[in-house]
């Protein structure tokens, strides 16, 4: 079977295979097994292969292997600015472990794959500032595809966001989750956020891992645990 697939994170397995976990557009998220040697194809496999690298390949699906044979390998699409640029390809290992977190396995959905691929598309494309507001850019998009998105049409001045039900409130709950009045009108402002438009924001770099911050806070509410990203410490020191 030919599947196409993003490429999340690689795990050494022993001195000669890596396992390759990945997400398909056929059928969710699949561990691949690839080379992990020094010669021509491995080396060729391993550039391919980096987080939000994007591939095509032959394999075997078969009920009870959890690791998939990776066969006539070939790209899928060439985002070379993303390998090649430090930030950029910080920037993808950071969405690539925040995808291997929430995405679950045999989750099937080619809406989801499409959105990663336009996403690295953008990322690849981006200028200084669209690439320092991407991460915000593409966690907020995230959570609207996963459905757990704000309900910005509850936004009134001066609310504060009550983080586990995703409404903003007059008065803050009980249970103390919500943002300041101020980090809530920021985040009323991110549903105004796209691709598109995200190197119009203009934030500095604190302003930048607070919002950070608050998002993955409300994705380990809603989805998974986030806190403890281990991407996250780099990428802010770069930004």
């Amino acid at each position: 079977m030919r599947v196409s697939a993003i490429a999340l994170k690689v795990t050494r397995y022993s001195d000669s295979q890596s396992i390759l976990t990945a997400f398909s557009r056929e059928r969710g998220r699949l561990a691949f097994a690839i080379p992990a040697g020094r010669g021509r194809e491995s080396s060729r496999i391993r550039a391919l292969t980096m987080p939000l690298g994007m591939v095509e390949c032959e394999t075997d699906l078969r009920p009870g292997r959890d690791v998939l044979p990776m066969r006539q390998v070939r790209p899928l699409k060439v985002n070379a600015d993303i390998h090649s640029n430090p930030l950029k390809q910080m920037t993808a290992m950071f969405v690539a472990e925040v995808l291997s977190a929430t995405l679950q396995a045999g989750e099937t959905d080619e809406r989801t794959f499409d959105f990663v691929a336009a996403a690295a598309g953008y990322l690849d494309k981006a200028g200084p500032r669209e690439t320092a507001n991407f991460p915000i850019c593409f966690l907020y998009r995230w959570g609207e595809l996963l459905g757990v998105e704000p309900d910005v049409s509850t936004y009134n001045i001066g609310g504060m966001l009550d983080m586990r039900d995703g409404r903003w409130r007059m008065t803050a709950p009980l249970h103390g989750q919500c943002l300041s009045p101020r980090a809530s009108e920021a985040a009323a402002m991110l549903s105004r956020m796209t691709f598109e438009n995200m190197g119009a924001f203009r934030f500095r770099r604190g302003e930048r891992a607070e919002i950070t911050d608050a998002i993955l806070q409300y994705y380990s509410i809603h989805i998974a645990p986030l806190g403890n990203l281990k991407t996250l410490p780099v990428l802010r020191s770069m930004l």
